[in-house]
């Protein structure tokens, strides 16, 4: 049975935060030309404002150096690397949300890691060594590409320093971001600075502590950052990683109660939150990210993470990733909007169909969501339904009643789910090979576009009224369109003796 909805005319801003900011492998990988390719393709479809990742400081990126000369040792700043990935940046119209790390070589205290590529996680071994750091890189940057520019690229110091991250104390974290947000005001006041990247373990505590050391210590503290994750205990099966899902409304959740926090200090209540890091599975061998059950239910949280949170950033936008070492096959559970190969995922089109949302939010519930962009209507439906469960997949039947935008109207629905916009299931079909041919990609890269139906749709009693079924585990987007019939000025159209037109 359909539910049967009435629009109505008018509603509220549509609070869409969903392209703000995107997540990114370690600052190194945008060297390789894969990874320009697929910035490259993101920004052509979604047009993300920011980029947010690890490893600004690792030593792959070749910041910071020392030499002896005259039996003293000096610090050295090379930016060689640096302004090749920031102009890839620039050159894709994205700028950098900058995370303060890792530890360089010269600068660790300890020999804690993390990752495949060895991202040193300890404190600095000299506090003011790392605000020099700190100060440098962002003066070179101004020099680069202007104040004006650098005061705009927000500063997020360290990532995740509760769960594993940081090899020092709760307190020397605090120590850390203390020397990082005066060093960054140092160079330039207007510079946001904030923290504390926490995610999922100790939230109440970690937040109520860093909030009080701040406000008792008056640091500068411009925005809030957490991340999160929805994913149950990962169990292990050989290439794989694999979870079971709590509900999409858990992110939901985890953004009320950080806003709850905060709201307990009217220093912090009104600052921006910034969810710096959030997916499904924290793995990037985990397959849930390849499917379309991952687009639909990432499509759930961008229908409402915007009322609470000022920002979002999906973890990752490309496959061109190595935490867990390099990818082991185009489809192989990577964090990516993108694939290999520059094949888009079915995720990859949740964003793109946010990024064309309209502004003002007629109608949401658990499926969809209605908006009024300008001259038309922006629908977009999601419904997603974990397999493993053995219950029966059901599709969610509309009956939408709309307010009329003319007296006729193109109605032109995209679709991903089944056979369509699903490459994952075609790279099955080739039997998951390892690597691909040339006709692979061009077949797997085509497979990965929506299925696009065009229909008519006319006015009735000032209404325009329309069946829409959202397929389990689909993700679709409806915009609605008005026409102005110009069939007319053609004399002597008769669309019969168009070979069946109708």
């Amino acid at each position: 049975m359909s539910k049967r909805i009435i629009v109505p005319d008018t509603g509220k801003p549509f609070k869409n935060n969903a392209t703000y900011c995107v997540g990114t492998g370690r600052m190194g990988l945008a060297l390789q030309k894969e990874y320009a390719e697929h910035l490259k393709v993101v920004q052509e479809a979604i047009h993300f404002r920011y980029i947010r990742g690890h490893g600004l400081f690792c030593d792959d990126v070749g910041i910071y150096r020392e030499y002896e000369m005259d039996g003293k040792t000096y610090s050295h700043y090379n930016f060689t690397y640096l302004d090749a990935i920031m102009d890839t940046f620039l050159e894709n119209d994205i700028r950098p949300f900058l995370e303060l790390g890792f530890m360089p070589e010269k600068l660790k205290s300890g020999e804690e890691q993390i990752f495949y590529w060895k991202g040193n996680v300890t404190p600095p071994s000299s506090y003011e060594k790392w605000a020099e750091l700190v100060k440098n890189t962002l003066l070179h940057l101004i020099d680069r590409y202007g104040r004006d520019e650098v005061i705009t690229w927000p500063v997020e110091v360290w990532n995740e320093p509760n769960i594993g991250f940081w090899a020092g104390s709760m307190e020397e974290y605090f120590k850390l971001y203390e020397y990082s947000a005066k060093a960054v005001k140092e160079v330039d006041e207007r510079i946001k600075v904030g923290g504390p990247a926490i995610c999922g373990v100790e939230t109440e505590k970690w937040l109520t502590s860093f909030f009080e050391h701040c406000i008792r210590e008056e640091l500068p503290l411009d925005f809030i950052t957490r991340h999160c994750y929805t994913a149950n205990q990962p169990s292990f099966a050989g290439h794989y990683i694999y979870h079971t899902m709590m509900p999409p409304t858990r992110m939901i959740d985890e953004l009320k109660e950080t806003r709850q926090i905060m709201s307990r200090y009217p220093e912090i209540a009104a600052l921006p939150l910034h969810i710096t890091e959030f997916s499904t599975s924290y793995c990037p061998i985990c397959p849930v990210h390849d499917t379309v059950f991952n687009a639909a239910y990432i499509a759930r949280i961008l229908s409402e993470a915007g009322e609470y949170a000022d920002s979002y950033s999906y973890w990752t936008f490309s496959d061109v990733f190595e935490e867990m070492d390099v990818p082991k096959s185009v489809f192989h559970g990577g964090f990516g909007l993108v694939a290999r190969n520059s094949i888009k995922k079915p995720t990859f089109y949740a964003f793109e169909f946010f990024s064309k949302a309209g502004e003002e939010l007629l109608y949401r519930d658990e499926n969809m969501i209605i908006t009024r962009k300008e001259d038309r209507y922006v629908i977009i439906g999601y419904s997603w339904h974990d397999m493993r469960d053995g219950k029966p997949s059901l599709d969610e039947r509309y009956k939408l009643i709309l307010p009329t935008l003319g007296e006729r109207a193109v109605l032109i629905k995209r679709d991903v789910g089944g056979a369509n916009g699903n490459p994952l299931q075609t790279w099955s079909y080739f039997g998951k090979p390892r690597s691909l041919s040339k006709e692979q990609i061009e077949i797997l890269q085509a497979s990965a576009a929506p299925l696009q139906t065009v229909s008519g749709l006319s006015e009735k009693n000032g209404v325009y009224e329309l069946d829409l079924t959202i397929g389990c585990n689909h993700l679709c987007m409806v915009e609605i369109i008005p026409v102005e019939d110009m069939t007319d000025t053609y004399p002597g159209f008769d669309p019969k003796e168009f070979y069946g037109m109708e």
